[in-house]
């Protein structure tokens, strides 16, 4: 059975098929196989969520594994929007405006994966709601600057990395200042949500169909009075999140010169291999600096030991970064809350790291 004489209703066979389209890179394929089973009378929600989705999901568990490049993850991923958007047309042309209310549906300042947020935004629509979709890297302000002029019901926010959480938690400070409820989803607000409680969210949804019947129930609008990140989350007061996020350039450039004199292979590393180690350092500092700003010594290990095998798919020793942890930590010593997440990291690493 080819994936362009689908028409089983069928979800895993259905993502099978669409798989096959998507890693043969055959675009027209993709569109075909998904559009001739809502012609079929497939439910979209279903293809969208349990077929589009799923094929989404199994291409970054491949990337992860080091079985994709990235630029065939890339490839993939610009397929299943395209999916995505052929449902879309189909849909404009079937049916009329929302009638159960407004809302807006955004990504966080700095929130480049948009496929999460437009999942939601397709199935409110197919729910009767009129649905503003604002994409990727929403910033804040211009997010308020819309919610101003269109005075939506509910603005649901996405964020997949927690490093967006300091993002996440202005933006929801700022609409719940309109009057306006607020709620987040995506793995960044970690398991159960706890980092959308940690920032005073309205509400969590663990996924895109919890989401649209939460808001269906209704949600309350939030209390008005102003008040500052700093007023949620008193820890931050230590400044130790705001001192490390400032220094990241230099933490890394100090972290590369500690790497050369103690591994001198490093040195003669090719411009290219330089590059991703100060890559793989600043998104070290980068999620330090979130689960300093949560507070969450697991945010930091949890990113610390799938890098680990991330890495070990491509073959780079767990030591390596187990050593990078320790530059850092040499540099951050007068930062006590910033070394203890970096111990628990080091010390969740495989026994044979240094």
């Amino acid at each position: 059975m080819t994936a362009e004489t689908v028409r089983c209703t069928d979800a895993e066979t259905l993502a099978d098929a669409l798989w096959a389209a998507v890693t043969g890179r055959d675009e027209q394929a993709a569109v075909r196989t998904v559009c001739a089973a809502a012609d079929a009378g497939a439910d979209e929600e279903t293809l969208l969520l349990d077929v589009v989705a799923r094929v989404q999901h199994r291409v970054g568990v491949e990337w992860a594994a080091g079985r994709t490049s990235v630029a065939e993850e890339h490839a993939a991923s610009a397929i299943t929007d395209r999916v995505v958007a052929a449902l879309a047309h189909r849909r404009a042309a079937a049916g009329g405006p929302g009638t159960r209310g407004r809302v807006t549906v955004a990504c966080v300042d700095g929130e480049w994966h948009a496929l999460p947020a437009r999942l939601l935004a397709e199935v409110l629509v197919r729910r009767g709601w009129q649905v503003d979709f604002l994409g990727a890297h929403t910033p804040t302000q211009h997010l308020v600057a819309h919610v101003h002029q269109t005075n939506p019901v509910a603005v649901l926010l996405s964020a997949s990395i927690p490093t967006h959480l300091p993002a996440a938690h202005k933006a929801v400070t700022a609409v719940q200042s309109l009057g306006v409820p607020v709620m987040v989803g995506g793995a960044a607000f970690g398991p159960g949500g706890r980092y959308a409680r940690l920032i005073q969210a309205d509400e969590w949804a663990p996924d895109a169909r919890t989401a649209a019947d939460r808001l269906a129930e209704g949600l309350t609008a939030p209390r008005t009075s102003r008040r500052e990140q700093v007023d949620d989350l008193p820890h931050l007061a230590d400044q130790e999140y705001t001192l490390v996020r400032n220094s990241r350039a230099e933490l890394v450039r100090r972290a590369l010169v500690a790497l050369d004199e103690r591994r001198p292979a490093m040195r003669s590393y090719s411009d290219a291999q330089r590059e991703r180690t100060a890559e793989d350092l600043a998104h070290i500092v980068d999620f330090l600096a979130a689960a300093l700003y949560a507070d969450d010594a697991a945010l930091f290990t949890t990113f610390v030991t799938w890098t680990a095998d991330v890495l070990a798919a491509r073959g780079v020793p767990a030591r390596s970064l187990a050593l990078g942890l320790s530059v850092l930590a040499d540099q951050l010593y007068d930062f006590p809350r910033a070394l203890a997440f970096l111990g628990e990291a080091a010390g969740a690493l495989p026994a044979s790291s240094p």
